[in-house]
């Protein structure tokens, strides 16, 4: 018989629902609890995705030796705490992205991963997507590569409601994802999708120069600034890449990888869908389109999220204690070029 990873899952807002959908794709994949701050909302989470044990208390479900790993879904700043929390106890933990807040707190995680003995990994999907990784292997086929440029630009379903707060026109609490007490704002929630394969393929980059738009936004302590848009140039030697995200426009501009022998086209950076590779023809001067492209797409997984638990199962069940992809120096990297693009735009949390 098939030995399941059982799972605890930590928070029941929309992306533990989303994720869910595609780990139980995984026949490897149980979720055996569920924890929530609220018991309502720990059961309806339960019945709706069949998971027998609710709690309202991490440690209780920590208790249950049962479990070999925890999934995290909460706010991004409490990230840090609720993971340590786990792997504390021994537990193994798949933690959404971003890993943490910035980029002390990852040290700080990754610390403490090694001192457990325990795997930790971040969701981040992108360079896990079977697309991604199959665009991957063609990149030596364009080098030297020259330019990297990502764009993830989407209005932000909370962006009507960000207004209303900072007008006055509605005393609505702000939405975690837009609060910078909570390590919200675009740089971290869609800005990473950019920069994590960035960094996956080309490492840290040498120099950052960042233009954020920011808002201020009412917290207790007064008027604080939260980024919501971003562009970004980074160098590296012999090459350049820039990423575009942003919360309060939409953009669909494609993804490309551009070298000396070709470009290596996504149709979006977060989940690839589409890819082409075209190879490097005789100038055109404007007067042709130049040589076609060829469709390299791989077929996708039946689920986006599927990717990240196949990779973690993976680990798990081979007793490895850290992603070859999704490595925690990875993260470190990223989550450093995140902290400079907000000092840059002058945007802090209380964490920093």
């Amino acid at each position: 018989m098939m030995k399941k990873a059982r799972f605890g899952i930590v928070g029941t807002g929309r992306i533990s629902d989303w994720v869910l959908k595609g780990a139980v794709l995984d026949p490897r994949f149980e979720a055996a609890a569920v924890c929530s701050r609220s018991e309502e909302s720990a059961k309806v989470f339960a019945s709706k995705h069949g998971i027998p044990a609710t709690y309202t208390e991490l440690d209780e479900m920590l208790s249950d030796e049962s479990l070999d790993a925890i999934y995290i879904g909460t706010p991004n700043f409490t990230h840090h705490d609720i993971a340590i929390r786990c792997m504390e106890r021994g537990k193994n933990v798949l933690c959404e992205k971003p890993l943490a807040s910035n980029a002390r707190e990852v040290e700080d995680m990754t610390a403490c991963a090694r001192k457990s003995g325990v795997l930790l990994m971040e969701a981040m999907i992108s360079p896990l997507n079977p697309n991604f990784r199959n665009a991957r292997k063609h990149i030596r086929g364009i080098g030297p590569v020259r330019q990297w440029n990502a764009s993830f630009c989407q209005y932000s379903s909370k962006m009507d409601l960000l207004k209303k707060i900072v007008s006055g026109a509605s005393d609505s609490p702000l939405p975690s994802s837009m609060n910078p007490d909570a390590a919200g704002g675009a740089t971290l929630d869609v800005g990473i999708y950019t920069i994590y394969p960035m960094v996956v393929l080309f490492g840290e980059p040498s120099t950052v120069k960042a233009d954020l738009i920011t808002m201020e936004v009412p917290t207790p302590e007064g008027l604080k600034k939260i980024d919501i848009q971003g562009n970004v140039l980074f160098t590296y030697p012999g090459m350049q890449a820039t990423v575009a995200y942003s919360k309060m426009a939409d953009s669909r501009l494609r993804t490309e990888i551009s070298g000396d022998g070709g470009i290596i086209s996504m149709d979006a950076v977060h989940i690839t869908r589409d890819v082409s590779l075209t190879r490097r023809g005789a100038p055109t001067s404007g007067r042709s389109s130049g040589p076609l492209g060829e469709d390299i797409t791989v077929p996708l997984d039946a689920d986006e999220y599927l990717c990240e638990f196949k990779e973690f199962i993976d680990l798990l069940q081979s007793g490895r204690k850290e992603s070859d992809v999704n490595s925690l120096e990875n993260s470190l990297l990223t989550a450093r070029v995140m902290d400079e693009i907000r000092r840059q735009g002058g945007v802090r949390f209380p964490m920093d």
